[in-house]
């Protein structure tokens, strides 16, 4: 059997400009990034306000291991399904992030026949849009301390600077380090970290901005610091919001890609679920409804996680008003959500399977 990478090189992939005449998108609108993969101007978008809306369909699993149970292949796999009974169907994801990519878990495309593609592009640096993340973020970070270094106006306490790194790889060394050695020109000595980029504050603001002028506006009222007297100081406070906003201009926007079987797929940013909302941009999933009559989505991790922030932080935030609900479940999560090791799950239990299926019942 043909690995899922051989057979998502195998794919017969049709130009993105194709793709977008599929949702009628006209040329001008699409910014390629070479033959397969494409931004959609935000201007393009914002004429399509008045547009009626398709209807929203979630795609969201059981408490998962490990390896994940499968919604994006699933999310694919219903998405090309659609299309061929007929439907405008565009599929709406999450963008992978690097650390799963090359730890446990693997790329983020979906499996088998049912992917989207380019799967490498995809799984590693796509359109920049992470790169872009990164770079805000460490910026803010940069500005903090550039501004503690010429005297510190606002007073910031260094016991007290909340504001981290980030990194799009798992690197466990860098996960609490020493800042500012090396003499007085190389700032003041302080307790820093790094995060995943998936982790960051800016990631989840990108994900539920609805264009660039509120992106900056959210991005101001970050909480960087606090004074002695337990103030709150802003990214607005260090004038960070616009030089961030800037580098993230391109990012903003969503991408087009196609699954195997040809159906235009938006994969847009994306927050982990466990520490923020999990789910792919608002401005994607807005644009995916414009565009198509059928948007299937779906949400990170199990439906106590991705899903529950879904409808009740992206949903109430946006308005989005999902018709429908998928939930994956699987043999091998029912075996572990009934007490099976991971490396036993490829073994009969019928009485693990039995016990795990009250893990079901608290999803649905």
């Amino acid at each position: 059997m043909d690995s899922d990478g051989e057979i998502a090189r195998a794919a017969r992939l049709m130009p993105i400009a194709a793709i977008g005449e599929k949702l009628g998108i006209p040329g001008e609108a699409l910014i390629p990034y070479g033959h397969t993969k494409a931004k959609i101007a935000g201007s393009y978008l914002k004429q399509l306000k008045d547009r009626p809306d398709g209807d929203l369909v979630l795609v969201t699993a059981m408490n998962p291991t490990p390896a994940g149970e499968g919604k994006t292949t699933t999310t694919v796999g219903l998405g090309d399904a659609l299309t061929r009974l007929g439907k405008k169907t565009v599929i709406a994801l999450r963008e992978p992030s690097l650390g799963p990519c090359f730890g446990q878990k693997g790329g983020a495309t979906g499996g088998g026949y049912s992917q989207v593609v380019p799967m490498d592009d995809i799984n590693l640096h796509f359109t920049g849009d992470f790169h872009a993340i990164t770079a805000a973020h460490n910026l803010l970070a940069a500005m903090v301390d550039n501004h503690i270094h010429w005297g510190n106006a606002l007073g910031i306490d260094l016991r007290r600077i909340r504001w981290r790194r980030a990194l799009d790889v798992n690197d466990r060394s860098l996960r609490g380090v020493i800042t500012g050695l090396g003499g007085v020109g190389n700032g003041t000595p302080a307790e820093a970290g790094f995060d995943i980029t998936v982790a960051s504050e800016v990631m989840a603001i990108l994900c539920l901005a609805e264009d660039l002028a509120d992106l900056k506006d959210r991005l101001a009222r970050i909480i960087v610091a606090e004074t002695r007297d337990r103030k709150p100081i802003t990214a607005g406070d260090i004038k960070a919001d616009g030089a961030m906003a800037v580098l993230l201009k391109d990012a903003i926007q969503p991408n087009l890609v196609q699954t195997i079987e040809n159906t235009p797929a938006i994969v847009h940013l994306g927050p982990f679920a466990n520490i923020a909302h999990g789910c792919n941009s608002v401005v994607a999933t807005r644009a995916a409804l414009k565009l198509g009559d059928i948007v299937v989505t779906e949400a990170g991790f199990g439906a106590d996680l991705g899903a529950q922030k879904f409808f009740d932080i992206k949903c109430r935030l946006s308005g989005l008003k999902p018709k429908a609900a998928v939930l994956v479940a699987t043999i091998r999560s029912l075996k572990m959500n009934g007490g099976v090791a991971k490396t036993d799950l490829h073994a009969e239990n019928i009485d693990a399977l039995t016990r795990g299926a009250v893990n079901i019942q608290r999803h649905i």
